[in-house]
């Protein structure tokens, strides 16, 4: 059979060379790597000859295999599990120049530490290539069940690899490291060892439910002799053991096995339910967010069991989407050995296990809130935003989430609150929960929407998440308060019955009606009406929306999504004691012929515009307009 030689791509050489060089600092995880690899093809094969009897494959003793030669210096890990295609393997293992590549090296770059690094490495799929770290050369041969030939993959970590074609390969995948020479001071990690390989699969892999063996070494010089296989793993599944046979070392190995994730999760969540339908579920908070949380391609969901055996990674019908960061293992003792993705979504049971784990999950975060604030600023901080969601899509259990969800405020420059906090401050008279939106807290609290409700004390939430233009106009209200944006609808924050307040406003009502009146024909194509402002104490102008209408922010996320929704008119609002506003009055007033005033009104509204964000509508002209104004001026 032919060989082929394929060139890593540039980005592909950087992340190994970086993985070599500079990541990891246990390298016995390797072998854990690997291990998962071959313990998550065993039950795809498995699986697959579930739901396809017709698939000519052997699942009578599927196990992993490693073997030990001290005299070539190799470790062999097999399994005999579903194999890869020659396309899979060039797909899967002969490149990792994939879309995630170069945001993986950027963040690696940027980790702070080595665990960071680590913990990238399993987010990133790319665990396989931790094997170049203790070998010189990592040859895999693998066939795919039900196949006739397997392919072979070769390289030494450098600039190319080698694919080609065999005939004699066994069902499932062996990867062979050719490992670099003894170090003599450390013989801890000498990876030809028996007793060294047995101690990193008890630490790392003894919940793995296949059989993992080990032929102790090869090339021993015994003869015929040939050493007997022993089992090195109790394969004992860690959520059916009672909690104080389990130590929290190895729940997080399980998690790390699950997740790979190879930080520590952030809370471990055990849940037995018992009577007419059983289950049990092992449930894992990480501490960290995935790269990918919010891309489509994420893969929710934790690990379906039925009577320990796997039946389906990623179950998405166990956990609603706004959880899709938490990990684990449900096993339940009811259901069908050959259930399907399609009839979960419809099956009872399974509806059933989503509400009681879901509650759980939200309990476990209340904990948090109430008993550990470091934990709970480090979840809300990494899920927070995800978790928004669910008050937007999960109505039964929207209290629940608004209990533990806090928000940046002008309260405060770096302490969170909640909405029954913010309540408490409330001040009297102030029946409403004000809050802003928009890109940044820097951007927000410098807006002129802020003026008055800075001058007077009166807090403001500051949301600047996608999900919170959403979830804010869902909600509606907080225990009878009602959630009111400081950029919608007419604001007025004296107080009530204040008649010195309100003979002002009437005065100035007649005193600009003209000018209001013309600037609304003058911005007809843009605006909906103009009218005097209670917000404003600084600025001259600002743009609002009306109370009902969706904001700017709103509109584009909807066209991002591909829903065309009309273009809503906004309001001008204008501040009646501002020097310029007061001068551009006068002028009108004054004179008959208010042509030359266009200009100023349109300059005023795009000024608006961009003070709140935005982008003047005909950038070009908006130049010339301040550039004419200045050489006016000199």
């Amino acid at each position: 059979m032919s060989t082929e030689t394929f060139e890593f791509q540039v980005e592909a050489r950087q992340l190994l060379q970086l993985m070599i060089h500079s990541v990891y600092s246990n390298k016995d995880v390797f072998l854990r790597e690997l291990v998962s690899n071959a313990s998550d093809a065993l039950d795809k094969l498995r699986l697959e000859k579930l739901r396809d009897d017709t698939l000519d494959a052997d699942v009578t003793d599927l196990h992993v295999r490693i073997d030990v030669d001290k005299e070539a210096r190799t470790l062999t890990v097999r399994d005999n599990g579903i194999g890869m295609s020659y396309d899979e393997v060039g797909k899967l293992i002969g490149t990792i120049a994939n879309s995630g590549t170069a945001t993986f090296l950027k963040e690696l770059r940027e980790a702070q530490d080595a665990a960071g690094a680590e913990g990238l490495i399993g987010q990133f799929g790319v665990g396989f290539y931790s094997g170049f770290m203790v070998a010189d050369e990592v040859t895999l041969v693998s066939r795919r069940a039900g196949e006739g030939h397997g392919t072979r993959w070769t390289s030494r970590g450098e600039a190319t690899y080698t694919l080609e074609r065999v005939d004699d390969a066994p069902q499932g995948t062996s990867v062979t490291l050719h490992l670099k020479p003894a170090d003599p001071e450390n013989q801890l990690h000498d990876y030809t060892s028996p007793w060294t390989v047995r101690e990193i699969i008890k630490r790392y892999s003894d919940f793995i439910t296949w059989p993992i063996r080990m032929v102790p070494e090869t090339g021993d010089g015994d003869g015929d002799t040939t050493p007997e296989p022993e089992t090195l793993n109790s394969m004992k599944a860690l959520w059916a053991r009672s909690r104080d046979e389990v130590s929290d070392d190895e729940y997080h190995e399980l998690y790390k096995h699950i997740s790979h994730d190879w930080r520590e999760p952030l809370e471990t969540i055990r849940l037995q339910a018992e009577g007419t339908f059983e289950y049990q579920a092992l449930l894992f908070v990480p501490s960290h967010a995935p790269h990918d949380l919010f891309t489509r391609d994420f893969k929710r969901g934790v690990q379906l069991y039925v009577k320990r055996v796997f039946i389906m990674d990623d179950c998405e019908a166990l956990l609603p989407p706004y959880l899709r960061f938490v990990k684990g293992v449900v096993d339940a003792a009811d259901l069908s050995l050959n259930v399907s993705r399609e009839i979960l979504q419809q099956d009872r049971h399974i509806r059933m296990m989503q509400r009681r784990l879901t509650k759980k999950v939200l309990s476990t975060v209340k904990e948090f809130m109430t008993k550990d604030n470091d934990r709970y600023g480090t979840f809300w901080r990494e899920f927070g935003t995800v978790l928004k969601e669910g008050l937007v899509t999960d109505s039964e259990n929207r209290e629940a989430i608004l209990a533990v969800s806090s928000f940046a405020t002008t309260h405060s420059d770096d302490e969170p609150t909640t909405l029954a906090q913010y309540a408490e401050r409330m001040k009297d008279g102030q029946d409403d929960i004000y809050y802003i939106t928009g890109e940044s807290r820097q951007s927000i609290e410098n807006s002129p929407h802020m003026e008055a409700f800075r001058d007077k004390g009166i807090e403001v939430l500051l949301l600047t998440d996608a999900v919170d233009e959403v979830w804010v106009d869902t909600v509606g209200e907080y225990e009878g308060k009602k959630l009111r944006s400081v950029a919608k609808g007419e604001i007025d924050l004296d107080t009530e019955g204040d008649e010195k307040a309100d003979g002002e406003r009437e005065k100035q009502a007649e005193e600009y009606a003209g000018l209001l009146g013309w600037m609304r024909e003058q911005l007809d194509e843009d605006i909906k009406e103009v009218r005097l402002s209670a917000r404003l104490t600084v600025s001259p102008a600002c743009v609002v929306s009306d109370a009902h209408d969706l904001t700017p922010a709103l509109e584009n996320m909807y066209r991002a999504m591909g829903q065309e929704v009309p273009r809503t008119k906004r309001i001008l609002e204008l501040n009646p004691g501002h020097v310029l506003v007061k001068g551009l009055n006068e002028a009108y007033r004054e004179r008959e012929d208010r042509s030359g005033l266009a200009e100023s009104a349109e300059l005023l509204h795009t000024l608006a515009v961009l003070a709140e964000g935005g982008q003047p509508k005909d950038p070009a002209r908006f130049v010339k307009l301040v550039a004419d104004r200045l050489e006016r001026t000199l």
